[in-house]
């Protein structure tokens, strides 16, 4: 006998083994043969077709008149725009960062480009008895932070070098007021605009940014890009720890993991094919 439960979860099957078809069309991103989609979508092209036949009617799909391939209608369009726009990286990236710090035993925190820089905005703590802790509101500088060299990779160039002078100024004016705090380690002074430029070009040629023992001795931490469907960097998703059991390898457990995060929160977001 079925249950509430049961009613409630169960759909139509006939959508389901017609939505095959859309997967297989979306999947390639190109106009498609009837013989080849249906192949895709494990069915026959005489099974096929009365379901493209309805989808056209709904504008789901169109067909060229001269090669007589499928494409996406304007239905399809309006959907994938409208879905765009509703998506929020902040709340597609949260739910992942949990599962993220569970496989990879560190504290993961979402950071977005402000006013100040880039800004924590969601945390998951450590399952691990010895984690690093982070704040919510906390900026990290553009120049010594692995998610400040993230955004400065991805972000345009101009505005990454008027934001390093900026820094520059920030540090001259706080360097006569502050002393040197024992067990820190000493204040580096900022890079010139053409060695942060080869260093943002190793995160580019990486898809990933990292620090170690920068801001505190024995913590380190990588930070991986999540791009929306203009290729534009929405956020960094950053894993720190303490740096005796953080692998800081690029292509090591936890890159790897950082990178197949951030890579799902940019398919998500509508983004292309991942970058290096």
């Amino acid at each position: 006998m079925s249950t509430d439960s049961d009613r409630a979860q169960r759909g139509i099957q006939s959508i389901e083994v017609g939505g095959q078809l859309l997967r297989a069309l979306v999947h390639h991103g190109r106009p498609m043969a009837l013989k080849d989609l249906a192949r895709e979508a494990e069915m026959s092209p005489a099974k096929a077709h009365p379901y493209m036949v309805s989808f056209g009617r709904l504008g789901l799909i169109e067909q060229d008149r001269t090669s007589g391939h499928y494409l996406l209608g304007p239905l399809a369009l309006q959907l994938g725009l409208i879905s765009l726009q509703q998506a929020n990286p902040v709340h597609v990236a949260t739910p992942l960062i949990a599962e993220l710090a569970q496989q990879i035993g560190q504290t993961v925190a979402i950071a977005v480009w402000g006013d100040r820089g880039a800004t924590i905005v969601r945390i998951a703590e450590s399952p691990a008895p010895l984690h690093v802790n982070m704040r919510h509101g906390t900026v990290f500088s553009l120049t010594n932070t692995a998610s400040g060299r993230l955004f400065g990779a991805y972000l345009d160039a101009s505005v990454v070098r008027q934001l390093l002078e900026e820094e520059r100024q920030r540090e001259q004016k706080g360097a006569a007021a502050l002393a040197p705090q024992r067990g820190m380690p000493p204040v580096q002074p900022l890079p010139s605009w053409k060695d942060f430029e080869a260093q943002l070009h190793e995160v580019r040629s990486h898809g990933l940014s990292r620090s170690e023992g920068e801001i505190l001795p024995g913590v380190s931490a990588m930070s991986a890009p999540a791009f929306d469907h203009t290729g534009a960097i929405v956020l960094a998703i950053t894993a720190i720890g303490p740096a005796a059991i953080f692998d800081t390898q690029w292509d090591g457990e936890i890159a790897r993991a950082l990178k197949a995060c951030a890579g799902q929160v940019s398919g998500r977001l509508g983004a292309g094919p991942s970058r290096p």
